[in-house]
């Protein structure tokens, strides 16, 4: 027997519940369900609001909610099936009309439950609804569980041909037969009874987070998601305001030594966290923060899994007056929960502090990742496979340039937090330094960005110097070669570059190389998806230029775009031996020192260019302490070399 409770964000329309039927088929395999759902997300608050109204404005915002019931029925239902349903949730409407306005926040769930189970039937399946106000009995503010467990043992024996129970959550009734409620979020305690008095062998929570958080993702995005938890933690958080779990549910699985899974309806393959029997350690560490809004002021709870000593309270204090977060009290409760006392308005900023503090470790850091392309999907990749001990979270991601995102990133940002650029974006460069000012790290494989007027350049740089945050490029030159490192070491050194050459354009390289004629080296490299969906931006030397230039500028030449001579390429005119060169040369005369031009040269086998092939990248650096120039050769192209290069910049 399996016990599955859904919320209403997870029953909100035809396609939520059509996934929960997936997830409970999944569950119909392995035995007997119990199906427990809230109202749809919304109803109740709208019967709220319904109860408070005058009569007169009442009928067009029951419409409205009977319109709304209708609209799913019609979308899960066709024929006589959806007039047979329709009139259930008609006769369920009536039935709310004519009850007392108290009772009316009572009838979301029996929306749902009846349209449910009627869904399962359609589909073939033995199900059965079971009126939960006949079967939970509230005695005050409590439930009578021994009364409650014979009622739902009586109820769910009487028949063994059923397959799937679907069951009304939040709602039950008193000794004389008025309905009564179990509290918000009381499904999830409807559950856990049913639960307890089957002993099933599981009780899944579904909901629409991938489990029990450390804490509020949507007050801090780094929340992440708990894998266990203990029933005295997860009590502790739930009723210090984590929303995941109703706090009344953990007791009837707890007596029962019924482990609660916390699940994503959304994400069904995600482990979710499970509540359980786990001891507590030794030493206390730290599984979670809530946070709750009181009239007086506002609580943060921090949980941890065993006792805490009395010292965590001053190394917390002395943490957050460093933040300048000024508290009102900070109290160690129960030997193993910690309560911040705050005035209103301070609980968000303290909520990031706290997390930060018990939960972002060293070596962790946060990736706010602009650009989905081959560079920033294979990037993801990589982070998903990363070893746990490496710690990276994705933060947040977008596709390209949008201030809602940058503001975002900005109101979360910590010490640890990198704004990685994988996009193609002209024009996104103008949040780096904004983002570098905010005490942000930046990486970045867009050339496009780094290319930019040198002023704009030069900008970035003093900014992430003056802030004593990183600007990484590795990637933008060369894929995953350490070639703005190798030139950087030598600037740094006071080692004079005399001069750089460098075969950068893995498309002219490709066709240069081929062995075909040009036109169907070109084609081919088109095929394959080398070149620009301009070929002539290739032929023309536009993407070589921005990497000699940012080869430059790390090498102290505030070179721009208009310093460098460009021969661009004549396929006609292409002879044997030829490699598409970019160069720069110390010249006392020119303007800036320097002589840059990307042309073709004609190299022969002992020019380190001669053996260039295919795709791969070449650099020579001359300098004045070393005789024999540096090469650096290998691979150019490739969306996992590059995103490896990414995540290297991200993490040393």
């Amino acid at each position: 027997m399996e016990v599955l409770k859904f919320g209403g964000t997870s029953v909100a329309n035809a396609t939520a519940i059509s996934r929960v039927l997936d997830i409970v088929d999944g569950a119909r395999a392995r035995g007997k369900v119990v199906l427990v759902c809230s109202a749809i997300s919304g109803c109740t608050d709208a019967l709220i609001a319904l109860a408070q109204m005058q009569p007169a404005e009442r009928e067009k915002a029951g419409q409205a909610l009977l319109d709304r019931h209708n609209s799913i029925v019609n979308r899960l239902f066709t024929g006589k099936e959806r007039r047979d349903v329709a009139q259930t949730v008609l006769e369920t409407y009536k039935d709310l009309i004519e009850a007392d306005p108290e009772d009316y926040q009572t009838f979301g769930e029996l929306f749902s439950t009846r349209i449910i189970a009627a869904k399962l039937r359609c589909d073939g399946v033995n199900a059965l609804w079971l009126d939960s106000r006949d079967l939970i009995r509230v005695n005050g503010q409590t439930v009578d569980e021994l009364s409650s467990y014979k009622r739902i043992s009586k109820a769910v024996g009487d028949h063994p041909e059923v397959e799937v129970f679907v069951v009304p959550g939040f709602i039950g009734s008193d000794y004389e037969g008025h309905v009564r409620t179990l509290g918000r979020g009381g499904s999830d305690q409807t559950a856990s009874l049913f639960a307890a008095a089957l002993r099933a062998d599981d009780l899944q929570i579904w909901t629409d987070v991938p489990g029990i958080m450390t804490t509020n993702p949507k007050d801090v995005r780094a929340a992440r998601t708990i894998p266990q938890i203990s029933y005295k933690a997860a009590f502790t958080l739930a009723a210090c305001g984590a929303k995941v779990l109703y706090a009344p549910a953990v007791q009837p699985a707890k007596d029962a030594g019924i482990n609660i899974r916390i699940l994503d309806t959304f994400h069904p393959d995600l482990p979710g966290t499970v509540v359980g029997p786990f001891p507590d350690r030794e030493q206390g560490r730290w599984v979670g923060i809530a946070c709750q809004k009181y009239p007086a002021d506002s609580k943060i709870c921090l949980v941890a899994d065993g006792p805490l000593d009395e010292s965590v309270v001053g190394e917390l204090r002395s943490r957050l007056e460093r933040a300048n977060i000024v508290t009102k009290s900070i109290l160690l409760t129960d030997g193993d929960h910690i309560l911040i006392s705050l005035a209103h308005g301070d609980e968000i900023e303290a909520l990031r502090t706290c997390h930060y503090i018990c939960f972002e470790t060293e070596d962790a850091v946060d990736v706010y990742l602009a650009g989905e392309g081959k560079v920033g999907q294979a990037l993801l990749d990589i982070i998903r496979r990363t070893d746990n001990r490496i710690n990276v979270r994705l933060i947040a991601r977008h596709e390209a340039e949008d201030e809602a995102f940058f503001r975002e990133m900005f109101a979360n940002a910590t010490g640890k937090s990198v704004f990685v650029d994988c996009t193609d974006s002209e024009t996104i460069y103008k949040w780096y330094v904004p983002a570098l000012e905010a005490g942000i790290n930046v990486v970045s494989s867009n050339r496009r960005a780094l290319s930019v007027p040198y002023a704009e350049f030069a900008l970035m740089k003093r900014t992430a110097r003056r802030m004593r945050r990183f600007l990484r490029y590795e990637t933008t030159v060369g894929a995953a070669l350490p070639i703005l490192d190798s030139i950087n070491m030598s600037a740094n050194s006071a080692d004079e570059i005399l001069s750089i050459e460098a075969v950068v354009s893995c498309t002219l390289n490709y066709i240069l190389t081929s062995g075909l004629p040009f036109e169907d080296a070109l084609r081919k490299a088109q095929e394959i998806g080398l070149t620009e969906k301009d070929p002539s931006m290739d032929l023309g030397g536009k993407d070589a230029v921005r990497k000699l230039l940012i080869l430059a500028r790390e090498a102290g030449v505030p070179l721009e775009e208009s310093d460098v001579q460009i021969e661009p390429v004549d396929g006609s005119a292409v002879q044997p031996g030829q490699r598409f060169v970019a160069s720069i040369d110390k010249d006392p005369s020119a303007p800036k020192g320097y002589r840059a031009a990307i042309r073709l040269k004609t190299v022969g086998p002992d020019d380190p260019a001669w053996n260039v092939r295919g795709t791969d990248n070449m650099i020579s650096i001359r300098s004045a302490f070393h005789p024999s120039p540096l090469i650096i050769q290998g691979a150019g192209e490739g969306a996992k070399m590059a995103a490896s290069s990414v995540l290297n910049d991200i993490l040393r």
